[in-house]
């Protein structure tokens, strides 16, 4: 009964965040951090971390369609093994750049194109649109969904990308997400051991940003060349054949410090607060493709397993602190709240050493909460909830006392 009290306390407190708006920020700021992320920003050792040596990014900057089929002509004479385009060309514009740009796609042999999944429907959990580049670009390349899952709506708002999903569904079908795409035309092998995870959802096992970062822990760990550097073939060829060549925005230039198309990402120097944003959507992507390339997979905990862990936890605190309660009961509040930090404290550190040693994530945030309230709400358990339903006791509550 102590335990239910504990998680009745737990489910109606965190009605009460998201029922005040004056608690709404606490709430979100919780929310955007992860224990995890501890691993990715501090503990995981730069030199230890390999540059990815087959995804290459290229920035398309402010170029125009001309300028983008030039690239992608030139690229092409060094036979990338493919190349994904993380851009939109929904209209035509001018007749001239279009047919480049069109005729460029078409010399591409493996060629995947983002789309974009609109209004999703959660009574047959598919999307009711599929948004594409106009049909003269389009048709030359596979399609694959390039969303990313974060909690904002805005770019200003605060972004961070942790997980991914590999296949969404619309009215005409299944479609495949940006990265799991190209690694299927380029190893087929690999993308059949990811997807025979059958995970609805994916964590992103980050391997790094590229260069010229300071706000990214890992950087330089995928090569990339800038808009000129590729016009003027300002690199060796061994850079880009034989790679799968990623294409899209990554600022004007590689000095553009502007926050347009960037995400937080759990590889930020700062891994709780406020500070910039420090990682393009194509980089998530490459960082994506390297995953699924690499087998390099993050396994997590069920929410299923994590109630159940819970559970036990809240229990065995409400065991021990029942018995103190009885037998120490001058001791208890001291001794409850030392063992609550400590054992708040262990399970974090259980939390990041599983994480770090076997990119397994546990879910114990249930255990955390339960274990961290058990003391002071067993208290208000034993002191009132007991006592209102015992009949002797209420009778003392309510009873007037007699003045001497």
């Amino acid at each position: 009964m102590g335990t239910a009290f504990i998680f009745l306390l737990i489910l109606f407190g965190g009605r009460l965040f998201n029922a005040f708006e004056v608690l709404n920020p606490v709430g979100e700021a919780l929310a955007d951090i992860e224990v995890t992320d501890i691993v990715f920003s501090r503990i995981r050792n730069e030199l230890r971390v390999d540059p990815d040596k087959d995804v290459v990014l290229v920035n398309i900057g402010r170029l125009n369609r001309e300028g983008i089929a030039q690239q992608i002509e030139i690229l092409n004479k060094y036979q990338p093994k493919a190349i994904g385009i993380d851009a939109f060309f929904r209209t035509l514009k001018d007749p001239s750049g279009d047919s480049l740009l069109s005729e460029a796609f078409s010399k591409t042999d493996k060629l995947v194109m983002v789309s974009k999944l609109n209004n999703y429907n959660p009574f047959t959990d598919t999307f009711d649109t599929l948004e594409t580049s106009h049909p003269i670009f389009s048709r030359h390349g596979h399609s694959a969904f390039a969303n990313l899952i974060t909690s904002a709506d805005e770019q200003e708002q605060f972004k961070i990308c942790r997980t991914f999903t590999p296949i969404e569904y619309t009215r005409s079908g299944s479609e495949h997400f940006f990265a799991l795409k190209l690694a299927q035309l380029c190893d087929s092998s690999a993308t059949s051991n990811f997807l025979r995870r059958s995970n609805q959802t994916e964590f992103i096992n980050y391997r790094g940003n590229m260069a010229l970062n300071d706000n990214s822990t890992y950087r330089g760990k995928f090569f990339a060349l800038d808009w000129d550097q590729v016009l003027k073939e300002d690199f060796t060829p061994d850079l880009v054949k034989d790679k799968i060549v990623l294409m899209g925005y990554l600022g004007e230039d590689f000095w553009d410090k502007s926050w347009e198309d960037k995400f937080f990402s759990p590889v930020n120097v700062q891994y709780a607060g406020k500070t910039n944003p420090d990682m393009y959507g194509a980089v998530i992507h490459a960082n994506i493709l390297s995953m699924i390339l690499n087998g390099d997979y993050i396994d997590a905990m069920s929410d299923r397993a994590g109630i159940i862990v819970g559970i036990v936890l809240c229990f065995l605190n409400v065991a021990l602190f029942t018995w103190i309660y009885r037998k120490l009961p001058h001791w208890y509040d001291g001794l409850t709240k030392s063992i609550q930090l400590l054992e708040a404290l262990l399970l974090l550190i259980i939390i990041v050493v599983v994480f770090h040693l076997f990119n397994y994530k546990l879910n114990l945030t249930l255990g955390i909460i339960a274990v961290l309230l058990a003391g002071d709400s067993l208290e208000v358990y034993f002191g009132v909830i007991k006592n209102l339903f015992s009949k002797e006791q209420r009778r003392l509550l309510f009873q007037v006392t007699k003045d001497i």
